[in-house]
């Protein structure tokens, strides 16, 4: 994602472009003068006219007649004019491109001083911008904490806020306002760094979920014990899949498509229960019958102690505080959040 560039910083650019047509202009006329009112060689005709425009004041190759001076004379006003030009616009363009950043940064801190029950995600490598582009699609609130200011300045846009800085400092975790967010997403490449985060991180913010990356997997039992609710290894996690599409290739295939995740094609959502009736009564998913409400279908079913039903039964009763999964087309999807008001 390429970030819009202001157009205060276009028309300082395009002073830049002008400035530096015209200092090669007036190097040009200064070579053509030299040579031919003077008889200069090339590289005598260059140098006179570089250390004229420059003003350093080294002597000339041979003393020049009067045609030779009245043309040196107009050369330093047009480069005194020139230059003077050009250094104004430069530094007028560093300012001004400082102080934009600095707005640009200031308005971003506000966006992310409002977010509450969001998402952090510590690193915007491979793992962190895959995790991103998922939270875009499904319209969850996240901040991006990235130490590597390239980084981000090829990536980041207005609809990805962003904290510049180390995910290990305290400060920076505040700033992404971690003490607000609802889950932590610790995506670094080294397993240390991502200790480090999972540990300040449960020490600020008892509540929140955090899911860690890791690399080895003697890496997987200390981040859990940091406090990490999830770790993930990635490696593990490929292989196996590579295993499986060669064992159940159609069923991998199939669940790929389910994950697919783009504008317009979520097929797979999770749903409170409150959220599904209008009444404070929770009933049965046969009292809810969202097959003939929505087209979607029950496909599990999450209890309030966290235990999970695959193929719920349609007169098993639904627990407060419990979740449904649901599957369907993504107008389905869209029909079923509509309906019920789901963000």
């Amino acid at each position: 994602m390429i970030r819009p560039i202001s157009p205060l910083i276009k028309l300082f650019k395009g002073k830049i472009y002008t400035a530096v047509l015209l200092l090669l202009f007036l190097l040009i006329i200064g070579v053509l003068g030299f040579k031919i009112i003077s008889d200069y060689s090339w590289v005598d005709s260059l140098y006179m006219t570089v250390i004229t425009v420059t003003t350093v004041g080294f002597g000339e190759v041979q003393p020049l007649d009067d045609n030779a001076k009245v043309f040196t004379i107009f050369l330093i006003m047009a480069s005194v004019v020139i230059l003077g030009y050009a250094i104004t616009v430069i530094t007028e363009y560093i300012l001004s491109k400082n102080n934009y950043e600095e707005l640009k940064q200031k308005k971003m801190q506000k966006k992310i001083d409002s977010f509450k029950n969001h998402i952090i995600i510590c690193g915007y490598g491979r793992n962190g911008k895959q995790a991103a582009k998922k939270l875009l699609a499904y319209k969850k609130p996240f901040v991006v904490i990235e130490k590597d200011k390239e980084v981000l300045e090829k990536f980041q846009s207005e609809m990805v806020p962003f904290v510049l800085g180390n995910a290990n400092e305290d400060e920076i975790l505040l700033q992404a306002g971690v003490d607000r967010a609802e889950t932590l997403i610790s995506a670094l490449p080294n397993d240390a760094d991502n200790l480090f985060v999972v540990l300040s991180a449960r020490q600020i913010n008892q509540k929140m979920n955090i899911i860690s990356r890791a690399s080895q997997e003697t890496s997987y039992q200390k981040l859990k014990l940091a406090g990490a609710n999830n770790v993930i290894l990635p490696d593990m996690i490929g292989g196996d899949h590579m295993a499986s599409l060669v064992v159940v290739p159609d069923l991998i295939e199939f669940i790929d498509n389910l994950s697919i995740v783009g504008k317009g094609n979520v097929n797979i959502e999770e749903v409170g229960v409150e959220k599904l009736f209008t009444t404070s009564k929770i009933e049965t998913l046969r009292h809810l019958d969202l097959r003939k409400k929505t087209g979607c279908t029950v496909i599990g079913y999450k209890d309030s102690s966290g235990d999970y039903i695959v193929n719920p039964e349609a007169d098993m009763k639904l627990e407060p505080n419990s979740k449904i999964i649901v599957l369907g087309r993504p107008e389905q999807i869209q029909k079923l959040n509509s309906l019920y008001g789901i963000d």
